[in-house]
């Protein structure tokens, strides 16, 4: 059997959905056009998400997935939309297997829509092997717990929120906050210690302004081989939109368990996915959950999540940093609340933190990652790190609160300490959240821009570090500015 088209591509040309169709019976039974949703009839032996081709009047092909069945009655949903279909003249072609993706090394350095079709002028991206886009269920006895950190070059997440290989940690923002800005330079300056690291940016539901910010920013690494870049339009079929982030795990999960390398799959945003499930469920009829949502958004939230990690006797691993915004900065809503049942912290950005000219604006009070402990320390960052941390945390946390006795007192009426955590507050939001949007700083860097602002505060309120790490890395009062 010989591999079909991609869509647009020149006929016969292999690209990353490799279908076989040569021997399948065309079925023309089409009873409802439905939203992006085709009902046909008299479908006997089709399977849930089984793939499928839909030939129009002209020629034209679009494709779609199975995702109901009812006796001899099947929903597809049609990836590229049904507008301009009608009932007449529509022949469908069940594949007899779920959608298939070709992956291979091929991707690396190269741009495509949210099917997986080039953007770049170049080829279709051929692969070497064959992957279901669902993904396979990992085994959980043969996965082995993330450790190693993944080094961002963004001093408040490096610090106080170390990522993991391995692990999922959200961003949570709201609209009008710079977290397409963080996603791209953390994209743009991640690596990890000691391996290989690849990039996949699955981006979904942005304006084309935004999409040409994302190329442009990460034109340098995706020139290295080193980025694999999707991009879904705001104005695309909503059913790419699903399909988006499924792909770019099946190629990083390819490039990590049989390749090798450490794999960063950043997925932005997650909102608009989720949207185009809540889309796609209600043109089903289904009946709505929370404020509209299906009741399995949950599970199909963590179908995604879950393919990451580490698994044993492979080098390589997946660590997914999702990003999604919080419809009124509701972190109630159903998206990020299910998100944080299902993955392992997360980095909040504030409009209060970004209204005071700090990027990135990070709520580190509100931020969190939990298996940093796996990843930082002794033999993994520095020996210093996680006590740093929590210093700089407990620090902050008073300081807050002295900053709210100021403005009930005034700060005249504070003790000296109260000022010197108020003085430590500006310091360490300056000197070690604030950075550059294209600036890369080292994990020396960052530790000493942590000690430097802790060097604000009165030593003997340093209680949360050793003597012998005062004596080591604290500033004396001669080197201080």
């Amino acid at each position: 059997m010989s591999p079909a088209a991609v869509p647009g591509s020149p006929d016969g040309a292999p690209g990353p959905w490799l279908r076989d169709i040569a021997a399948q019976v065309s079925h023309g039974d089409v009873r409802e056009l439905r939203g992006p949703l085709l009902i046909a009839g008299s479908a006997e032996g089709v399977g849930w998400d089984e793939f499928a081709t839909v030939d129009l009047d002209g020629g034209e092909q679009r494709h779609g997935l199975v995702l109901e069945v009812d006796r001899d009655l099947v929903t597809l949903q049609v990836l590229e939309s049904t507008d301009g279909m009608s009932l007449g003249g529509i022949g469908i072609r069940f594949q007899g297997r779920p959608l298939h993706l070709q992956v291979g090394t091929g991707w690396l350095g190269r741009v495509c829509n949210g099917r997986g079709e080039p953007l770049d002028g170049g080829p279709p991206v051929a692969g070497t092997d064959l992957r279901p886009v669902s993904g396979w269920p990992l085994n959980p006895v043969r996965r082995e717990p993330p450790q190693e950190p993944v080094l961002t070059g963004i001093s408040v997440i490096d610090a106080l929120t170390t990522l993991v290989r391995g692990q999922k940690l959200p961003i949570f923002s709201v609209p009008g906050l710079p977290h397409l800005t963080v996603a791209t330079q953390i994209a743009a300056q991640a690596t990890s210690s000691g391996q290989s690291f690849r990039v996949v940016f699955a981006a979904m539901g942005l304006t084309h302004a935004d999409i040409a910010y994302v190329r442009d920013r990460l034109e340098e690494r995706s020139a290295a081989e080193e980025l694999v870049l999707l991009l879904n339009a705001a104005d695309d079929p909503v059913i790419e939109r699903i399909l988006t982030p499924r792909i770019a795990l099946t190629v990083a999960e390819y490039l990590a368990y049989t390749e090798g390398h450490d794999v960063l799959v950043i997925m932005s945003d997650m909102t608009s996915y989720a949207e185009a499930v809540r889309e796609v469920s209600a043109a089903r009829r289904e009946i709505p959950a929370r404020r509209g949502y299906p009741g399995y958004l949950y599970s199909d939230l963590a179908t995604l999540y879950e393919r990451c990690g580490r698994i044993k006797d492979h080098d390589g691993s997946v660590t997914i940093v999702p990003v999604l915004t919080m419809p009124a900065g509701d972190i109630t809503h159903p998206v990020p609340d299910l998100t944080g049942y299902i993955t392992e912290g997360q980095i909040v950005l504030a409009p209060e933190i970004d209204a005071r000219g700090v990027y990135p604006p990070v709520d580190v009070l509100s931020s969190l990652s939990r298996l940093m402990r796996s990843g930082a320390g002794t033999g993994r960052t520095r020996e210093d790190h996680l006590d740093v941390a929590a210093q700089v945390l407990a620090a902050l946390a008073r300081a807050r609160q002295a900053a709210e006795l100021a403005e009930l007192v005034g700060a005249a009426a504070l003790s000296e300490t109260d000022r010197s955590y108020i003085a430590y507050q500006d310091m360490v939001e300056k000197e070690l959240f604030n950075q550059g949007q294209a600036e890369l700083r080292s994990l020396e860097d960052t530790l000493g821009r942590a000690w430097a602002a802790l060097a604000a505060l009165p030593e003997q309120e340093l209680t949360m570090l050793s003597t012998a790490l005062l004596a080591r890395y604290l500033p004396r009062q001669a080197d201080r500015p």
